[in-house]
Protein backbone atom coordinates (compact mmCIF):
# COMPACT_ATOMS: atom_id res chain seq x y z
CA UNK A 1 0.00 0.00 0.00
CA UNK A 2 2.79 2.56 0.80
CA UNK A 3 4.96 1.50 -2.06
CA UNK A 4 1.88 2.06 -3.87
CA UNK A 5 1.09 5.64 -2.64
CA UNK A 6 4.97 6.43 -3.00
CA UNK A 7 4.91 5.35 -6.49
CA UNK A 8 1.44 7.22 -7.57
CA UNK A 9 2.85 10.23 -5.68
CA UNK A 10 6.05 9.90 -7.96
CA UNK A 11 4.43 9.54 -11.20
CA UNK A 12 2.14 12.12 -10.60
CA UNK A 13 5.07 14.71 -9.59
CA UNK A 14 7.04 13.52 -12.64
CA UNK A 15 4.69 13.80 -15.20
CA UNK A 16 2.95 16.96 -14.10
CA UNK A 17 5.91 18.58 -14.39
CA UNK A 18 7.76 18.15 -17.75
CA UNK A 19 4.85 20.32 -19.37
CA UNK A 20 4.87 23.13 -16.46
CA UNK A 21 6.79 26.42 -17.12
CA UNK A 22 8.57 27.60 -14.46
CA UNK A 23 9.31 23.95 -12.74
CA UNK A 24 11.78 24.32 -9.75
CA UNK A 25 13.18 21.38 -8.02
CA UNK A 26 15.50 21.87 -4.99
CA UNK A 27 16.82 20.83 -1.99
CA UNK A 28 16.02 21.55 1.92
CA UNK A 29 16.65 21.06 5.24
CA UNK A 30 16.22 22.45 8.74
CA UNK A 31 15.13 21.68 12.57
CA UNK A 32 12.19 19.68 13.34
CA UNK A 33 10.95 20.06 16.92
CA UNK A 34 8.44 17.13 17.59
CA UNK A 35 6.49 15.54 20.15
CA UNK A 36 3.99 12.60 20.50
CA UNK A 37 0.81 13.30 22.35
CA UNK A 38 0.31 10.77 24.38
CA UNK A 39 -0.21 10.26 28.20
CA UNK A 40 3.08 7.81 28.30
CA UNK A 41 5.04 10.74 26.58
CA UNK A 42 6.14 14.23 28.04
CA UNK A 43 4.30 16.95 26.62
CA UNK A 44 7.85 19.04 25.31
CA UNK A 45 8.66 19.01 21.89
CA UNK A 46 11.92 18.09 21.22
CA UNK A 47 14.99 18.93 18.98
CA UNK A 48 15.18 16.44 15.31
CA UNK A 49 15.96 17.04 12.07
CA UNK A 50 15.10 16.79 8.39
CA UNK A 51 16.40 16.41 5.25
CA UNK A 52 14.97 16.55 1.39
CA UNK A 53 13.71 17.68 -1.52
CA UNK A 54 11.00 19.88 -3.28
CA UNK A 55 9.62 20.85 -6.43
CA UNK A 56 7.14 23.58 -6.95
CA UNK A 57 4.75 23.33 -10.15
CA UNK A 58 3.15 26.47 -10.50
CA UNK A 59 -1.34 25.69 -11.54
CA UNK A 60 -1.85 29.61 -11.99
CA UNK A 61 -0.29 32.99 -11.20
CA UNK A 62 -1.31 32.62 -7.31
CA UNK A 63 -1.51 28.61 -6.79
CA UNK A 64 1.01 26.26 -6.80
CA UNK A 65 1.85 22.33 -5.43
CA UNK A 66 4.79 21.52 -3.90
CA UNK A 67 5.58 17.81 -3.89
CA UNK A 68 8.26 17.05 -1.36
CA UNK A 69 10.08 14.04 0.12
CA UNK A 70 11.77 14.37 3.52
CA UNK A 71 13.54 12.57 5.95
CA UNK A 72 12.51 13.40 9.56
CA UNK A 73 13.91 12.63 12.55
CA UNK A 74 11.61 13.14 15.88
CA UNK A 75 12.92 12.29 19.71
CA UNK A 76 10.66 12.07 22.34
CA UNK A 77 10.68 11.48 26.32
CA UNK A 78 8.60 8.84 27.81
CA UNK A 79 6.79 10.13 31.11
CA UNK A 80 7.05 8.43 34.54
CA UNK A 81 3.81 6.80 33.23
CA UNK A 82 5.64 5.02 30.47
CA UNK A 83 6.18 1.82 32.58
CA UNK A 84 2.73 1.55 34.01
CA UNK A 85 0.64 1.64 31.53
CA UNK A 86 2.86 -0.69 29.39
CA UNK A 87 4.05 -3.63 31.09
CA UNK A 88 5.35 -5.27 28.10
CA UNK A 89 8.06 -2.35 27.60
CA UNK A 90 11.45 -2.05 28.79
CA UNK A 91 11.73 -0.75 32.51
CA UNK A 92 14.90 1.43 31.23
CA UNK A 93 13.17 3.33 27.96
CA UNK A 94 13.66 6.83 28.90
CA UNK A 95 13.76 8.27 25.24
CA UNK A 96 12.77 7.34 21.92
CA UNK A 97 13.83 8.42 18.61
CA UNK A 98 11.27 7.83 15.51
CA UNK A 99 12.80 7.99 11.57
CA UNK A 100 10.30 8.59 9.10
CA UNK A 101 9.98 9.63 5.36
CA UNK A 102 7.63 12.25 4.83
CA UNK A 103 5.72 13.23 1.66
CA UNK A 104 3.94 16.21 2.06
CA UNK A 105 1.92 17.56 -0.59
CA UNK A 106 1.73 21.00 -0.07
CA UNK A 107 -0.57 23.91 -1.77
CA UNK A 108 0.96 26.83 -2.21
CA UNK A 109 -0.96 29.80 -2.08
CA UNK A 110 0.96 33.19 -3.17
CA UNK A 111 0.26 36.15 -0.93
CA UNK A 112 2.85 38.15 -2.57
CA UNK A 113 6.02 38.24 -4.82
CA UNK A 114 7.32 36.66 -1.88
CA UNK A 115 5.39 35.21 0.45
CA UNK A 116 3.32 32.42 0.51
CA UNK A 117 1.14 30.11 2.83
CA UNK A 118 1.12 26.48 2.02
CA UNK A 119 -1.58 23.68 3.57
CA UNK A 120 -2.00 20.07 2.64
CA UNK A 121 -1.65 16.29 3.68
CA UNK A 122 1.50 15.07 4.86
CA UNK A 123 1.92 10.97 4.71
CA UNK A 124 4.95 9.43 6.80
CA UNK A 125 6.38 6.21 6.44
CA UNK A 126 7.98 4.92 9.49
CA UNK A 127 11.58 3.92 8.64
CA UNK A 128 13.33 2.99 11.82
CA UNK A 129 12.35 3.22 15.54
CA UNK A 130 13.87 1.68 18.70
CA UNK A 131 13.72 -1.70 18.66
CA UNK A 132 14.76 -2.56 22.11
CA UNK A 133 11.08 -0.94 23.45
CA UNK A 134 8.92 -4.16 23.46
CA UNK A 135 10.54 -6.70 25.93
CA UNK A 136 8.62 -9.43 23.18
CA UNK A 137 9.98 -7.95 19.88
CA UNK A 138 6.72 -6.23 18.59
CA UNK A 139 7.20 -2.52 17.07
CA UNK A 140 5.28 -0.41 19.01
CA UNK A 141 4.77 2.02 16.26
CA UNK A 142 2.34 1.49 13.04
CA UNK A 143 4.37 1.59 10.10
CA UNK A 144 2.35 5.06 8.53
CA UNK A 145 1.17 8.23 9.56
CA UNK A 146 -1.32 11.03 8.03
CA UNK A 147 -0.65 14.36 8.88
CA UNK A 148 -2.46 17.94 8.25
CA UNK A 149 0.25 20.70 7.79
CA UNK A 150 0.33 24.62 7.73
CA UNK A 151 2.72 26.77 7.46
CA UNK A 152 4.49 29.72 5.54
CA UNK A 153 7.11 29.82 2.99
CA UNK A 154 9.25 33.02 1.97
CA UNK A 155 10.65 32.70 -1.77
CA UNK A 156 13.97 35.26 -2.50
CA UNK A 157 15.56 34.46 -5.74
CA UNK A 158 16.58 30.48 -5.64
CA UNK A 159 16.47 30.53 -1.56
CA UNK A 160 13.94 29.67 0.35
CA UNK A 161 13.14 30.01 4.30
CA UNK A 162 9.79 27.75 5.75
CA UNK A 163 8.30 27.66 9.28
CA UNK A 164 5.44 24.95 9.16
CA UNK A 165 3.47 22.84 11.65
CA UNK A 166 1.94 19.77 11.09
CA UNK A 167 -0.57 17.92 13.09
CA UNK A 168 -0.71 13.73 12.70
CA UNK A 169 -4.33 12.33 12.43
CA UNK A 170 -3.35 8.98 12.57
CA UNK A 171 -2.99 6.91 15.75
CA UNK A 172 0.80 5.73 15.95
CA UNK A 173 0.31 3.36 18.85
CA UNK A 174 0.83 -0.58 17.50
CA UNK A 175 0.51 -1.94 21.51
CA UNK A 176 -3.40 -1.25 22.01
CA UNK A 177 -3.72 0.18 25.48
CA UNK A 178 -5.99 2.55 24.72
CA UNK A 179 -3.30 5.81 24.62
CA UNK A 180 -3.78 7.79 21.28
CA UNK A 181 -0.12 8.75 19.87
CA UNK A 182 -0.52 11.02 17.51
CA UNK A 183 3.22 13.24 16.49
CA UNK A 184 2.76 16.73 16.19
CA UNK A 185 6.39 18.79 14.56
CA UNK A 186 6.93 22.14 13.94
CA UNK A 187 9.07 22.38 11.08
CA UNK A 188 11.62 25.46 10.22
CA UNK A 189 14.21 25.31 7.44
CA UNK A 190 15.90 26.70 4.06
CA UNK A 191 15.80 25.49 1.13
CA UNK A 192 17.65 26.30 -2.23
CA UNK A 193 16.07 25.60 -5.50
CA UNK A 194 18.53 24.32 -8.41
Amino acid sequence: MKTRLFLALSLFFLTGTLSAQNFVIGIKGGANMGKIDGKTFKDEFKMGYQVGAFATIPLGKRVGLQPEVVFNQINVDTSSQFSDIYNDFSNNVKGIQLKELLIPLMLNVNLNKYLALQVGPQFSVVLDQDKNILQNGKDAFKSGNFAVAAGLQAAFSKFRVYGRFAGGVTNLDNVGNNDSWKVQNIQLGIGLAL
